[in-house]
């Protein structure tokens, strides 16, 4: 019996294999790796040239820890992960990086990131209720819903970890109405991505 179970659990894994090959994942996956060194490399590239040729800028994030509350800054991030990661989450965890209590405020971000997956997510599902809309919408995330579709949780996973906005993937993900439960499974890896990328971002500024 555990023979047997041990065979049909290889073979399921086996058929996933095939079809994640077949399907291009893999190659989506890699794709996307590349695509997502460049930007970090650049982010940092232009935070060193910044802070050594233009102003300095552990002093602009204290001025702007100075001048903004902690929650307006929170609420604008909130809003920009909500409606499809108009500014780079790299930019918040440098100011978190200089905030009075960092580990908290940059805890807070991912919950906000996460939060606005959510949003977007029940975006995607509401907009399927307007036609001129979903149609619109369904034209620009074309690709993404048709990788959504083809992939479903592996892609949420990889739209929560790497530079892909995780806006267009909730969005997508509500626009198919992929399982909401798991959707919130796998979104959870948001914070990963927070934390992972704190540790590179906290030693430049």
């Amino acid at each position: 019996m555990k023979d047997k179970a041990k065979s049909k659990k290889k073979s399921r894994i086996r058929l996933l294999h095939q079809y994640y090959s077949y399907t291009g994942f893999y190659s989506f996956v890699l794709g996307s790796l590349r695509k997502a060194v460049l930007p970090i490399v650049l982010f940092v590239a232009a935070l060193w040239a910044i802070d050594h040729f233009l102003l300095d800028i552990e002093d602009m994030l204290v001025t702007v820890t100075e001048t903004y509350s902690p929650w307006q800054v929170l609420s604008i991030f909130f809003l920009s992960e909500s409606l499809l990661g108009l500014v780079p989450p790299e930019l918040f965890i440098a100011w978190a990086g200089k905030s009075a209590i960092p580990f908290l405020y940059l805890s807070l971000l991912a919950l906000g990131s996460y939060l606005g997956g959510v949003v977007s997510y029940w975006i995607g599902v509401s907009i399927t209720k307007i036609p001129a809309v979903h149609n619109a919408l369904e034209l620009k995330l074309a690709k993404h819903i048709k990788n959504t579709r083809k992939w479903g949780g592996f892609l949420i996973i990889v739209g929560a970890l790497l530079p892909i906005p995780f806006a267009m993937t909730s969005i997508a993900a509500g626009i198919i109405r992929f399982p909401f439960p798991s959707y919130l499974i796998f979104g959870l890896l948001r914070f990963a991505r927070f934390y992972l990328y704190a540790l590179v971002i906290f030693e430049m500024v």
